[in-house]
């Protein structure tokens, strides 16, 4: 089982295992972490899901869709390790995967 550390918006990051072929918001979502809104449910239309990738990470996930680069630019928290979380499924390759959720826009 994958590891998955979040960083919440207060600093403070927690250790949770993940589970493999969900999307790494759903493992944020279903550990506890309520202020990652994801109001669309995955669906890639409403950027609620932003998080920050660690830069050691990065090389590790696929490319960003256009979907997802359109939606993250309404982000006024938007970085250069800026992805959305519905967007990056979880795997075993992406174990110790380190996110910190974004500000709320």
């Amino acid at each position: 089982m994958p590891k998955l550390l979040v960083t919440n918006r207060a600093g403070v990051e927690s250790e949770v295992n993940a589970t493999a072929g969900l999307s790494v918001m759903e493992n944020i979502r279903d550990n506890g972490f309520d202020e990652l809104l994801a109001l669309c449910g995955g669906c890639c239309s409403c950027a609620t899901c932003h998080i920050h990738v660690d830069p050691a990470s990065a090389d590790k996930l696929g490319q960003m869709s256009e979907d997802e680069n359109d939606l993250l630019d309404s982000s006024d928290h938007r970085d250069e390790t800026s992805r959305l979380s519905c967007q990056l499924q979880m795997t075993d390759a992406l174990d110790g995967l380190r996110v910190k959720i974004a500000e709320e826009d």
